[in-house]
């Protein structure tokens, strides 16, 4: 579930809304500075928060896409950051947009269809070290099995799906081992 802040400005609070892992990163008393994306509709003023003004660009571009509207924008980029979701169009990786909450396959394949020529290419020297070694060698996990299920319990947490991935693969899971003590060696792998 993506969250909502009210920053000060002035003196006059202001509810902004904000994907899950952007929220993480804001002081609680100290002065933030949000990229906000105002949507107007007949019967409300909505204002939406990003740290990054690339996150903010695709934002619009994903509201851009036919049954995309702002709450499962701020979905996917709770899920993803715009570099992420760039790679992943580029890619074709129809999984990796799957594994967000509130987007099915036949919504993945229309992002994919969609976003194709509307973002902008990314390719691996684009990326920060971090993405760059996570996507280097992608993680593939079977579905239901106790790797798959440390890297839900991850993204819920907030850390990003390639984040997760990664931290996965570093602790080479057992799997005979219960999924808290993976989840505990992955935390810690992580932080």
């Amino acid at each position: 579930m993506d969250g909502s802040c009210v920053l000060d400005v002035n003196g006059v609070g202001y509810e902004v809304f904000v994907p899950l892992r952007s929220l993480s990163r804001l002081p609680l008393s100290a002065p933030a500075q949000l990229h906000v994306h105002t949507h107007v509709r007949e019967e409300a003023l909505t204002l939406y928060g990003f740290t990054d003004g690339d996150d903010r660009e695709a934002f619009r571009v994903l509201m851009g896409v036919s049954g995309v509207g702002p709450k499962l924008a701020l979905s996917v980029l709770s899920e993803l950051t715009a570099h992420e979701l760039a790679l992943a169009v580029s890619r074709g990786d129809k999984r990796r947009l799957e594994a967000i909450s509130g987007v099915g396959k036949k919504t993945a394949a229309r992002l994919l269809l969609e976003l194709k020529d509307k973002l902008p290419h990314v390719s691996l020297a684009d990326l920060p070290a971090q993405l760059r070694a996570a996507d280097a060698a992608p993680v593939v996990l079977p579905p239901g099995d106790a790797a798959s299920q440390v890297c839900d319990a991850l993204t819920r947490l907030g850390f990003t799906r390639a984040q997760a991935e990664s931290a996965v693969a570093k602790i080479k899971p057992d799997a005979q081992a219960p999924v808290e003590q993976l989840l505990r060696q992955a935390l810690a792998s992580l932080g």
